[in-house]
């Protein structure tokens, strides 16, 4: 993977290990948005002038990319500016009824979490399992707290503390013994992992651009079933008009309203391209090569404690640590000052998994990808030896 370094200028400067929250872009992603801007910029399914033919194919291309990249021979892939924006078009989109449940954990993400907490103002009833200290989660929990009143499982794929691999595609077939959708939060595994929301079983995959290689204010949510309602509506998402009534698009067309993001599609589509090419099971083989060399370096080091699962096969390139006596915000920040290590510290936006934890303070989190290397690897473990060593 060192060979595409040179598509990332920011890693001649710095060490970059903040990839759970944003990846870096390569220079190729870039010139397909410029390209956008430069030579062909004009709305998408709007007019028929050359411009607006051109920057329509493409945007229509890039949707059929992603969903290539996911493993959606069918379905419907729509462009949201975010994972968050994903998941509340399917809350705010699924018709529920007083007595309907959902069934999360406390792994999840803010962002899938508060918009299930937010529907107990309608009725709806929301369980939360607990994971175990290592960051696993029982089947056996799903199990028991799936019942035919569940009207949707919301989980992530991949935790973005921890780094936990969740057995996605037992609790999709826990589901369909129900009757249940299932919500799947691909935000780290869909930069990471080989994904197949086929295989998987679900019912709608999230994720974002902007964590794996495309740009900021992009998101997808595919849909097995067009079954939710669109979030807004107006121009670009209706197939007829009266002053009446209103006739919905049909595709991804109907969840599109307004303008999109038309360069960041376009950019999306050529990042997933990028990671095609570079072949997601190398990318997950590399990651999981750094991971090892990292939890074991972590491991010889007295005052540091490791968050998460043991097993490397278990989890992506995300490892949670702290050292004994220092606030994950002092560490990092010495990792930056001492050897520009960008990590991220403190909650990771998961506050009930912190309480769960025992860790008000948060975590210092590692988050690997592609372009970083064994070298960065042997930086960060000798910064950390040297700041345990003065304590």
């Amino acid at each position: 993977m060192t060979d595409l370094r040179k598509d990332f200028p920011l890693v001649d400067d710095i060490v970059y290990f903040d990839n759970a929250a944003t990846s870096l872009i390569p220079e190729p992603v870039i010139n397909a948005m410029n390209e956008f801007e430069r030579r062909y910029r004009a709305n998408v399914g709007r007019g028929v002038h050359r411009l607006t033919s051109i920057a329509s194919q493409r945007y229509f291309n890039s949707h059929q990319k992603v969903a290539r990249f996911i493993g959606a021979d069918a379905g419907t892939t729509v462009l949201t500016k975010n994972t968050t924006e994903a998941i509340n078009m399917v809350a705010c989109g699924l018709k529920w009824n007083k007595g309907d449940s959902v069934v999360t954990t406390a792994l999840e993400h803010h962002s899938n979490l508060l918009p299930w907490l937010r529907l107990r103002e309608r009725g709806v009833g929301v369980k939360v399992l607990m994971p175990h200290p290592d960051g696993t989660l029982d089947l056996s929990a799903f199990e028991l707290a799936v019942n035919d009143n569940t009207r949707l499982v919301a989980i992530s794929h991949a935790s973005n503390v921890l780094g936990t691999i969740l057995p996605v595609k037992e609790i999709a077939a826990i589901c369909n013994e129900h009757g249940t959708r299932l919500l799947v939060d691909g935000a780290q595994s869909a930069p990471h992992l080989p994904v197949n929301v086929k295989d998987i079983g679900c019912d709608y995959f999230c994720f974002s651009g902007h964590k794996m290689l495309g740009p900021t204010g992009t998101g997808i949510l595919w849909m097995k079933d067009s079954d939710i309602s669109p979030l807004l509506v107006g121009g670009g998402m209706i197939e007829s008009v009266s002053t009446e009534d209103y006739t919905l698009a049909g595709g991804y067309q109907r969840y599109e309203a307004g303008t999109p993001h038309i360069a960041g599609m376009i950019g999306l589509g050529r990042a997933v391209e990028y990671l095609e090419k570079a072949g997601m099971d190398s990318v997950r083989e590399h990651e999981r090569r750094l991971t090892r060399k990292l939890l074991g370096g972590l491991a010889s080091m007295e005052n540091i404690r490791i968050y998460g699962p043991a097993e490397n096969m278990e989890r992506i390139g995300v490892i949670s640590f702290n050292i004994e006596g220092m606030h994950p915000h002092e560490v990092s920040h010495i990792l930056d000052e001492a050897a520009a290590i960008m990590t991220r510290s403190g909650e990771h936006c998961c506050q009930p998994l912190m309480r769960h934890m025992g860790l008000p303070g948060g975590t210092v989190r590692v988050s690997l990808y592609l372009y970083n290397t064994e070298e960065e690897i042997g930086l960060l473990l000798e910064t950390l030896e040297e700041i345990t060593r003065r304590l």
